[in-house]
């Protein structure tokens, strides 16, 4: 119900998470497509993602439109990312590092040996298929290679990390500068 939601409101595109092989790859796409294709709800002249029905042949046109991406972040899912990538509609796998860490036993440290290679071989395998690899990580030098084998798209930063970060970097320059000023207020 919640997919159908965000489409009737204009999203066209969707990162998918946990998905675990290629049956929950289908339904994510099923999803999204409206019949024969697909499950969605053909009440486009109540979505605004058709503009109220002004939009001709919209039905297809959304059809072709979507972009599915779907997010990898167990052992499982690793596993099944061949038969994932067979499922048409998916458009690209998204590799989730802080999870995927935890599932394989390294909780916290998504830079351990045996995750990273993990991960690259993903974003090789995801390629090869003719898919978009993505991957969310603040490490610049790991962003770096995985832009190297293929990733298309690198998240590196969260936007609550780096507003909290900018928010105690500003309130450090300005508590130092008070302190200076009078020691006793901070």
């Amino acid at each position: 119900v919640q997919i159908k939601q965000l489409l009737d409101v204009g999203t066209q595109t969707l990162l998918v998470p946990m998905v675990q092989n290629a049956d929950e790859a289908r339904e994510a796409v099923r999803a999204t497509r409206y019949p024969p294709a697909g499950i969605r709800g053909v009440g486009s002249a109540l979505a605004r993602a058709s503009r109220w029905n002004r939009i001709p042949d919209y039905l297809q046109k959304a059809n072709d439109q979507m972009c599915v991406l779907v997010q990898i972040e167990t052992r499982e899912a690793m596993k099944n990312l061949p038969q994932i990538l067979d499922v048409e509609g998916v458009d690209g796998v998204f590799i989730g590092p802080a999870d995927l860490s935890a599932d394989m036993g390294y909780a916290g440290n998504p830079q351990h040996p045996e995750v990273q290679a993990a991960i690259e071989q993903a974003i090789v395998q995801i390629r090869e298929a003719g898919k978009a690899p993505g991957i969310l990580i603040a490490n610049e030098q790991l962003a770096k290679r995985y832009l190297e084998l293929g990733a298309l798209f690198v998240a590196v930063g969260v936007d609550t990390i780096l507003l909290a970060r900018a928010a105690e970097a500003l309130a450090a320059r300005f508590g130092a500068q008070a302190t200076a000023i009078k020691p006793d207020v901070y």
